[in-house]
């Protein structure tokens, strides 16, 4: 039986499980009423079919989007204790040939504005608005640019954001595709990545029966102890970094580009292979044993050799911040291809500028104060995507992916591997998890997309949807990318990685298998 809220629309009809047309017409659902629930629809008209519209999703989507009913409204219209005007605004997209499913589009960033609602984050080259599925997605209860945070200080926005919104656009969501099509969603899905990851690790574990299968990508599930993580990055990259005029630290100096050169070089050369086939990626991240110690120079500095203590300072942030007594407070990263990334968003040894914060000049850091103002109860309220107890979740047949960039800066892969053996153990174990939820890491590839050497193309949205309605789950998920164009690889659920077979196409996924 398909997972959904206690509290839906009747069922007006039961139509074919092929492809279902509406019931109702698109124009009319401005004036639908949805018992439980403050909605006021402001619009509803059909967008014809035609190419995904200009933005960050439209040059990886490829055809066209099929003709669809758009529904726009808000959900709780009122004034804040702040004076300005808050809603929890959405759109659903309603195609013309209706699949039976429907699919929460994940947010991203502080949301702020509602996302197109075409679902297009891992899933390939063909977003599931194009293959029938009804789409819905949020701005998360306020109105704002992608890193506002002037809405923190209002307690009901707050709230909203980090899980009210998302528990309340769904089943509202749901009630509209009921009201079009005449019958409830067969089957329901939730995919995002960061901010999208952490909405989707809250459905499986505040809102365990809304959903039969859940993809969650890079989470921004512990954003204070990532964003303490990367500075301790930067202070370290500081304390061997040239100064300025003023006595400020050059942090993109603290490398030169020939140094970064040599690490990735290095890295390749510790670490390629292990996989079977050097190839310019890592698959074998967690047995990489790259030591940047390994650089430093015999005599004087040069190109080709790290000083002492820029290999100290590359070791000691990449290890991830300690206490005064030696508790890891943060995981740390893995070495990987992207650590050096120039475009988009900056590499761990190439870091830019915080979205949320100012730069930081410093050279030292009491990593125990800043544990702490992390921890805080009032200042960590955000980070509250950790709890492993899924059972109601499973148990209702529930199935849950996760991904994430091994060279991802802002997230580290390393604590979602955290996360993941936690709620393992927390949930009865390997031998019982695996048939609920896999864990796949991405080579290169950076905050939910892109890398210099990465296949980011890979489509996982089909691998959920398989193992929710077939049984099949994912031993594999085969995937693509610019960076490499005709080569496939199979991305493997953690701790296995793809290792090459010895025979067969190297640019081929199927010359590939999954081994620990």
């Amino acid at each position: 039986m398909p997972l959904k809220p206690p509290v839906l629309l009747t069922t007006l009809a039961l139509l074919s499980p092929a492809a279902f047309a509406s019931t109702t017409s698109c124009a009319s659902l401005t004036g639908l009423k949805i018992p439980g629930y403050d909605v006021a629809i402001k619009q509803a008209a059909v967008v014809p079919a035609g190419p995904v519209p200009a933005g960050p999703v439209g040059p990886r989507i490829e055809g066209t989007l099929p003709s669809y009913c758009r529904v726009d409204g808000t959900i709780d219209e009122r004034t804040g204790s702040d004076g300005k005007p808050y809603a929890i605004g959405f759109a659903v997209a309603l195609p013309e040939n209706w699949n039976g499913r429907f699919l929460f589009q994940g947010g991203g960033g502080l949301n702020g504005s509602v996302g197109l609602p075409i679902g297009a984050q891992a899933a390939g080259s063909r977003p599931a608005l194009a293959r029938g599925y009804a789409v819905v997605s949020t701005d998360s209860g306020h109105k704002g640019q992608v890193f506002d945070t002037s809405f923190f200080a209002e307690q009901e926005a707050m709230l909203n954001f980090l899980y009210q919104a998302i528990g309340k656009v769904a089943p509202v969501g749901k009630a509209i595709v009921e009201a079009h099509y005449g019958k409830p969603a067969d089957h329901s899905y939730f995919v995002g990545c960061s901010t999208g990851g952490r909405e989707a690790m809250m459905m499986s574990q505040r809102y365990p029966r809304y959903f039969d299968g859940i993809v969650a990508g890079a989470p921004a599930m512990r954003t204070n102890f990532s964003n303490l993580a990367d500075k301790y990055v930067t202070v370290a990259l500081n304390a061997v970094a040239p100064k300025d005029e003023s006595g400020k630290p050059m942090t993109a100096k603290a490398l030169s580009e020939s140094d970064k050169q040599l690490v990735v070089d290095s890295l390749l050369k510790a670490c390629d292979a292990r996989d079977g086939v050097a190839d310019g990626m890592v698959f074998d991240a967690k047995g990489c044993g790259f030591d940047p110690k390994s650089l430093v120079c015999k005599g004087a500095k040069t190109d080709s050799c790290l000083s002492a203590a820029q290999a100290d300072a590359i070791a000691k942030g990449f290890a991830g911040p300690k206490d005064s007594r030696g508790n890891p407070v943060y995981p740390g990263w893995f070495y990987d291809t992207g650590i050096t990334a120039k475009t988009g968003i900056p590499g761990l040894l190439n870091p830019g500028p915080s979205p949320v914060g100012p730069p930081t000049f410093d050279t030292t850091m009491d990593v125990d104060r800043e544990a702490r103002i992390a921890a805080d109860p009032k200042a960590a309220v955000g980070d509250s995507a950790h709890w492993t107890q899924l059972d109601t979740f499973f148990q209702h047949g529930g199935k849950l992916m996760f991904f994430h960039g091994v060279s991802d800066p802002w997230f580290s892969a390393k604590d979602t591997i955290r996360y993941y053996t936690e709620m393992t153990a927390a949930n009865g174990g390997p031998e019982v998890v695996t048939s609920k939820s896999r864990l796949f890491l991405v080579p290169g590839m950076g905050h939910c997309a892109g890398g210099a050497a990465t296949l980011d193309r890979f489509d996982m949205l089909t691998s959920i949807e398989n193992w929710v309605e077939k049984g099949a789950a994912p031993d594999s998920v085969e995937a693509t990318g610019q960076s490499f164009p005709g080569r496939s690889r199979p991305l493997c659920p953690y701790p296995k990685h793809a290792h090459y077979k010895g025979t067969g196409d190297r640019e081929k996924a199927s010359s590939f298998e999954c081994r620990e």
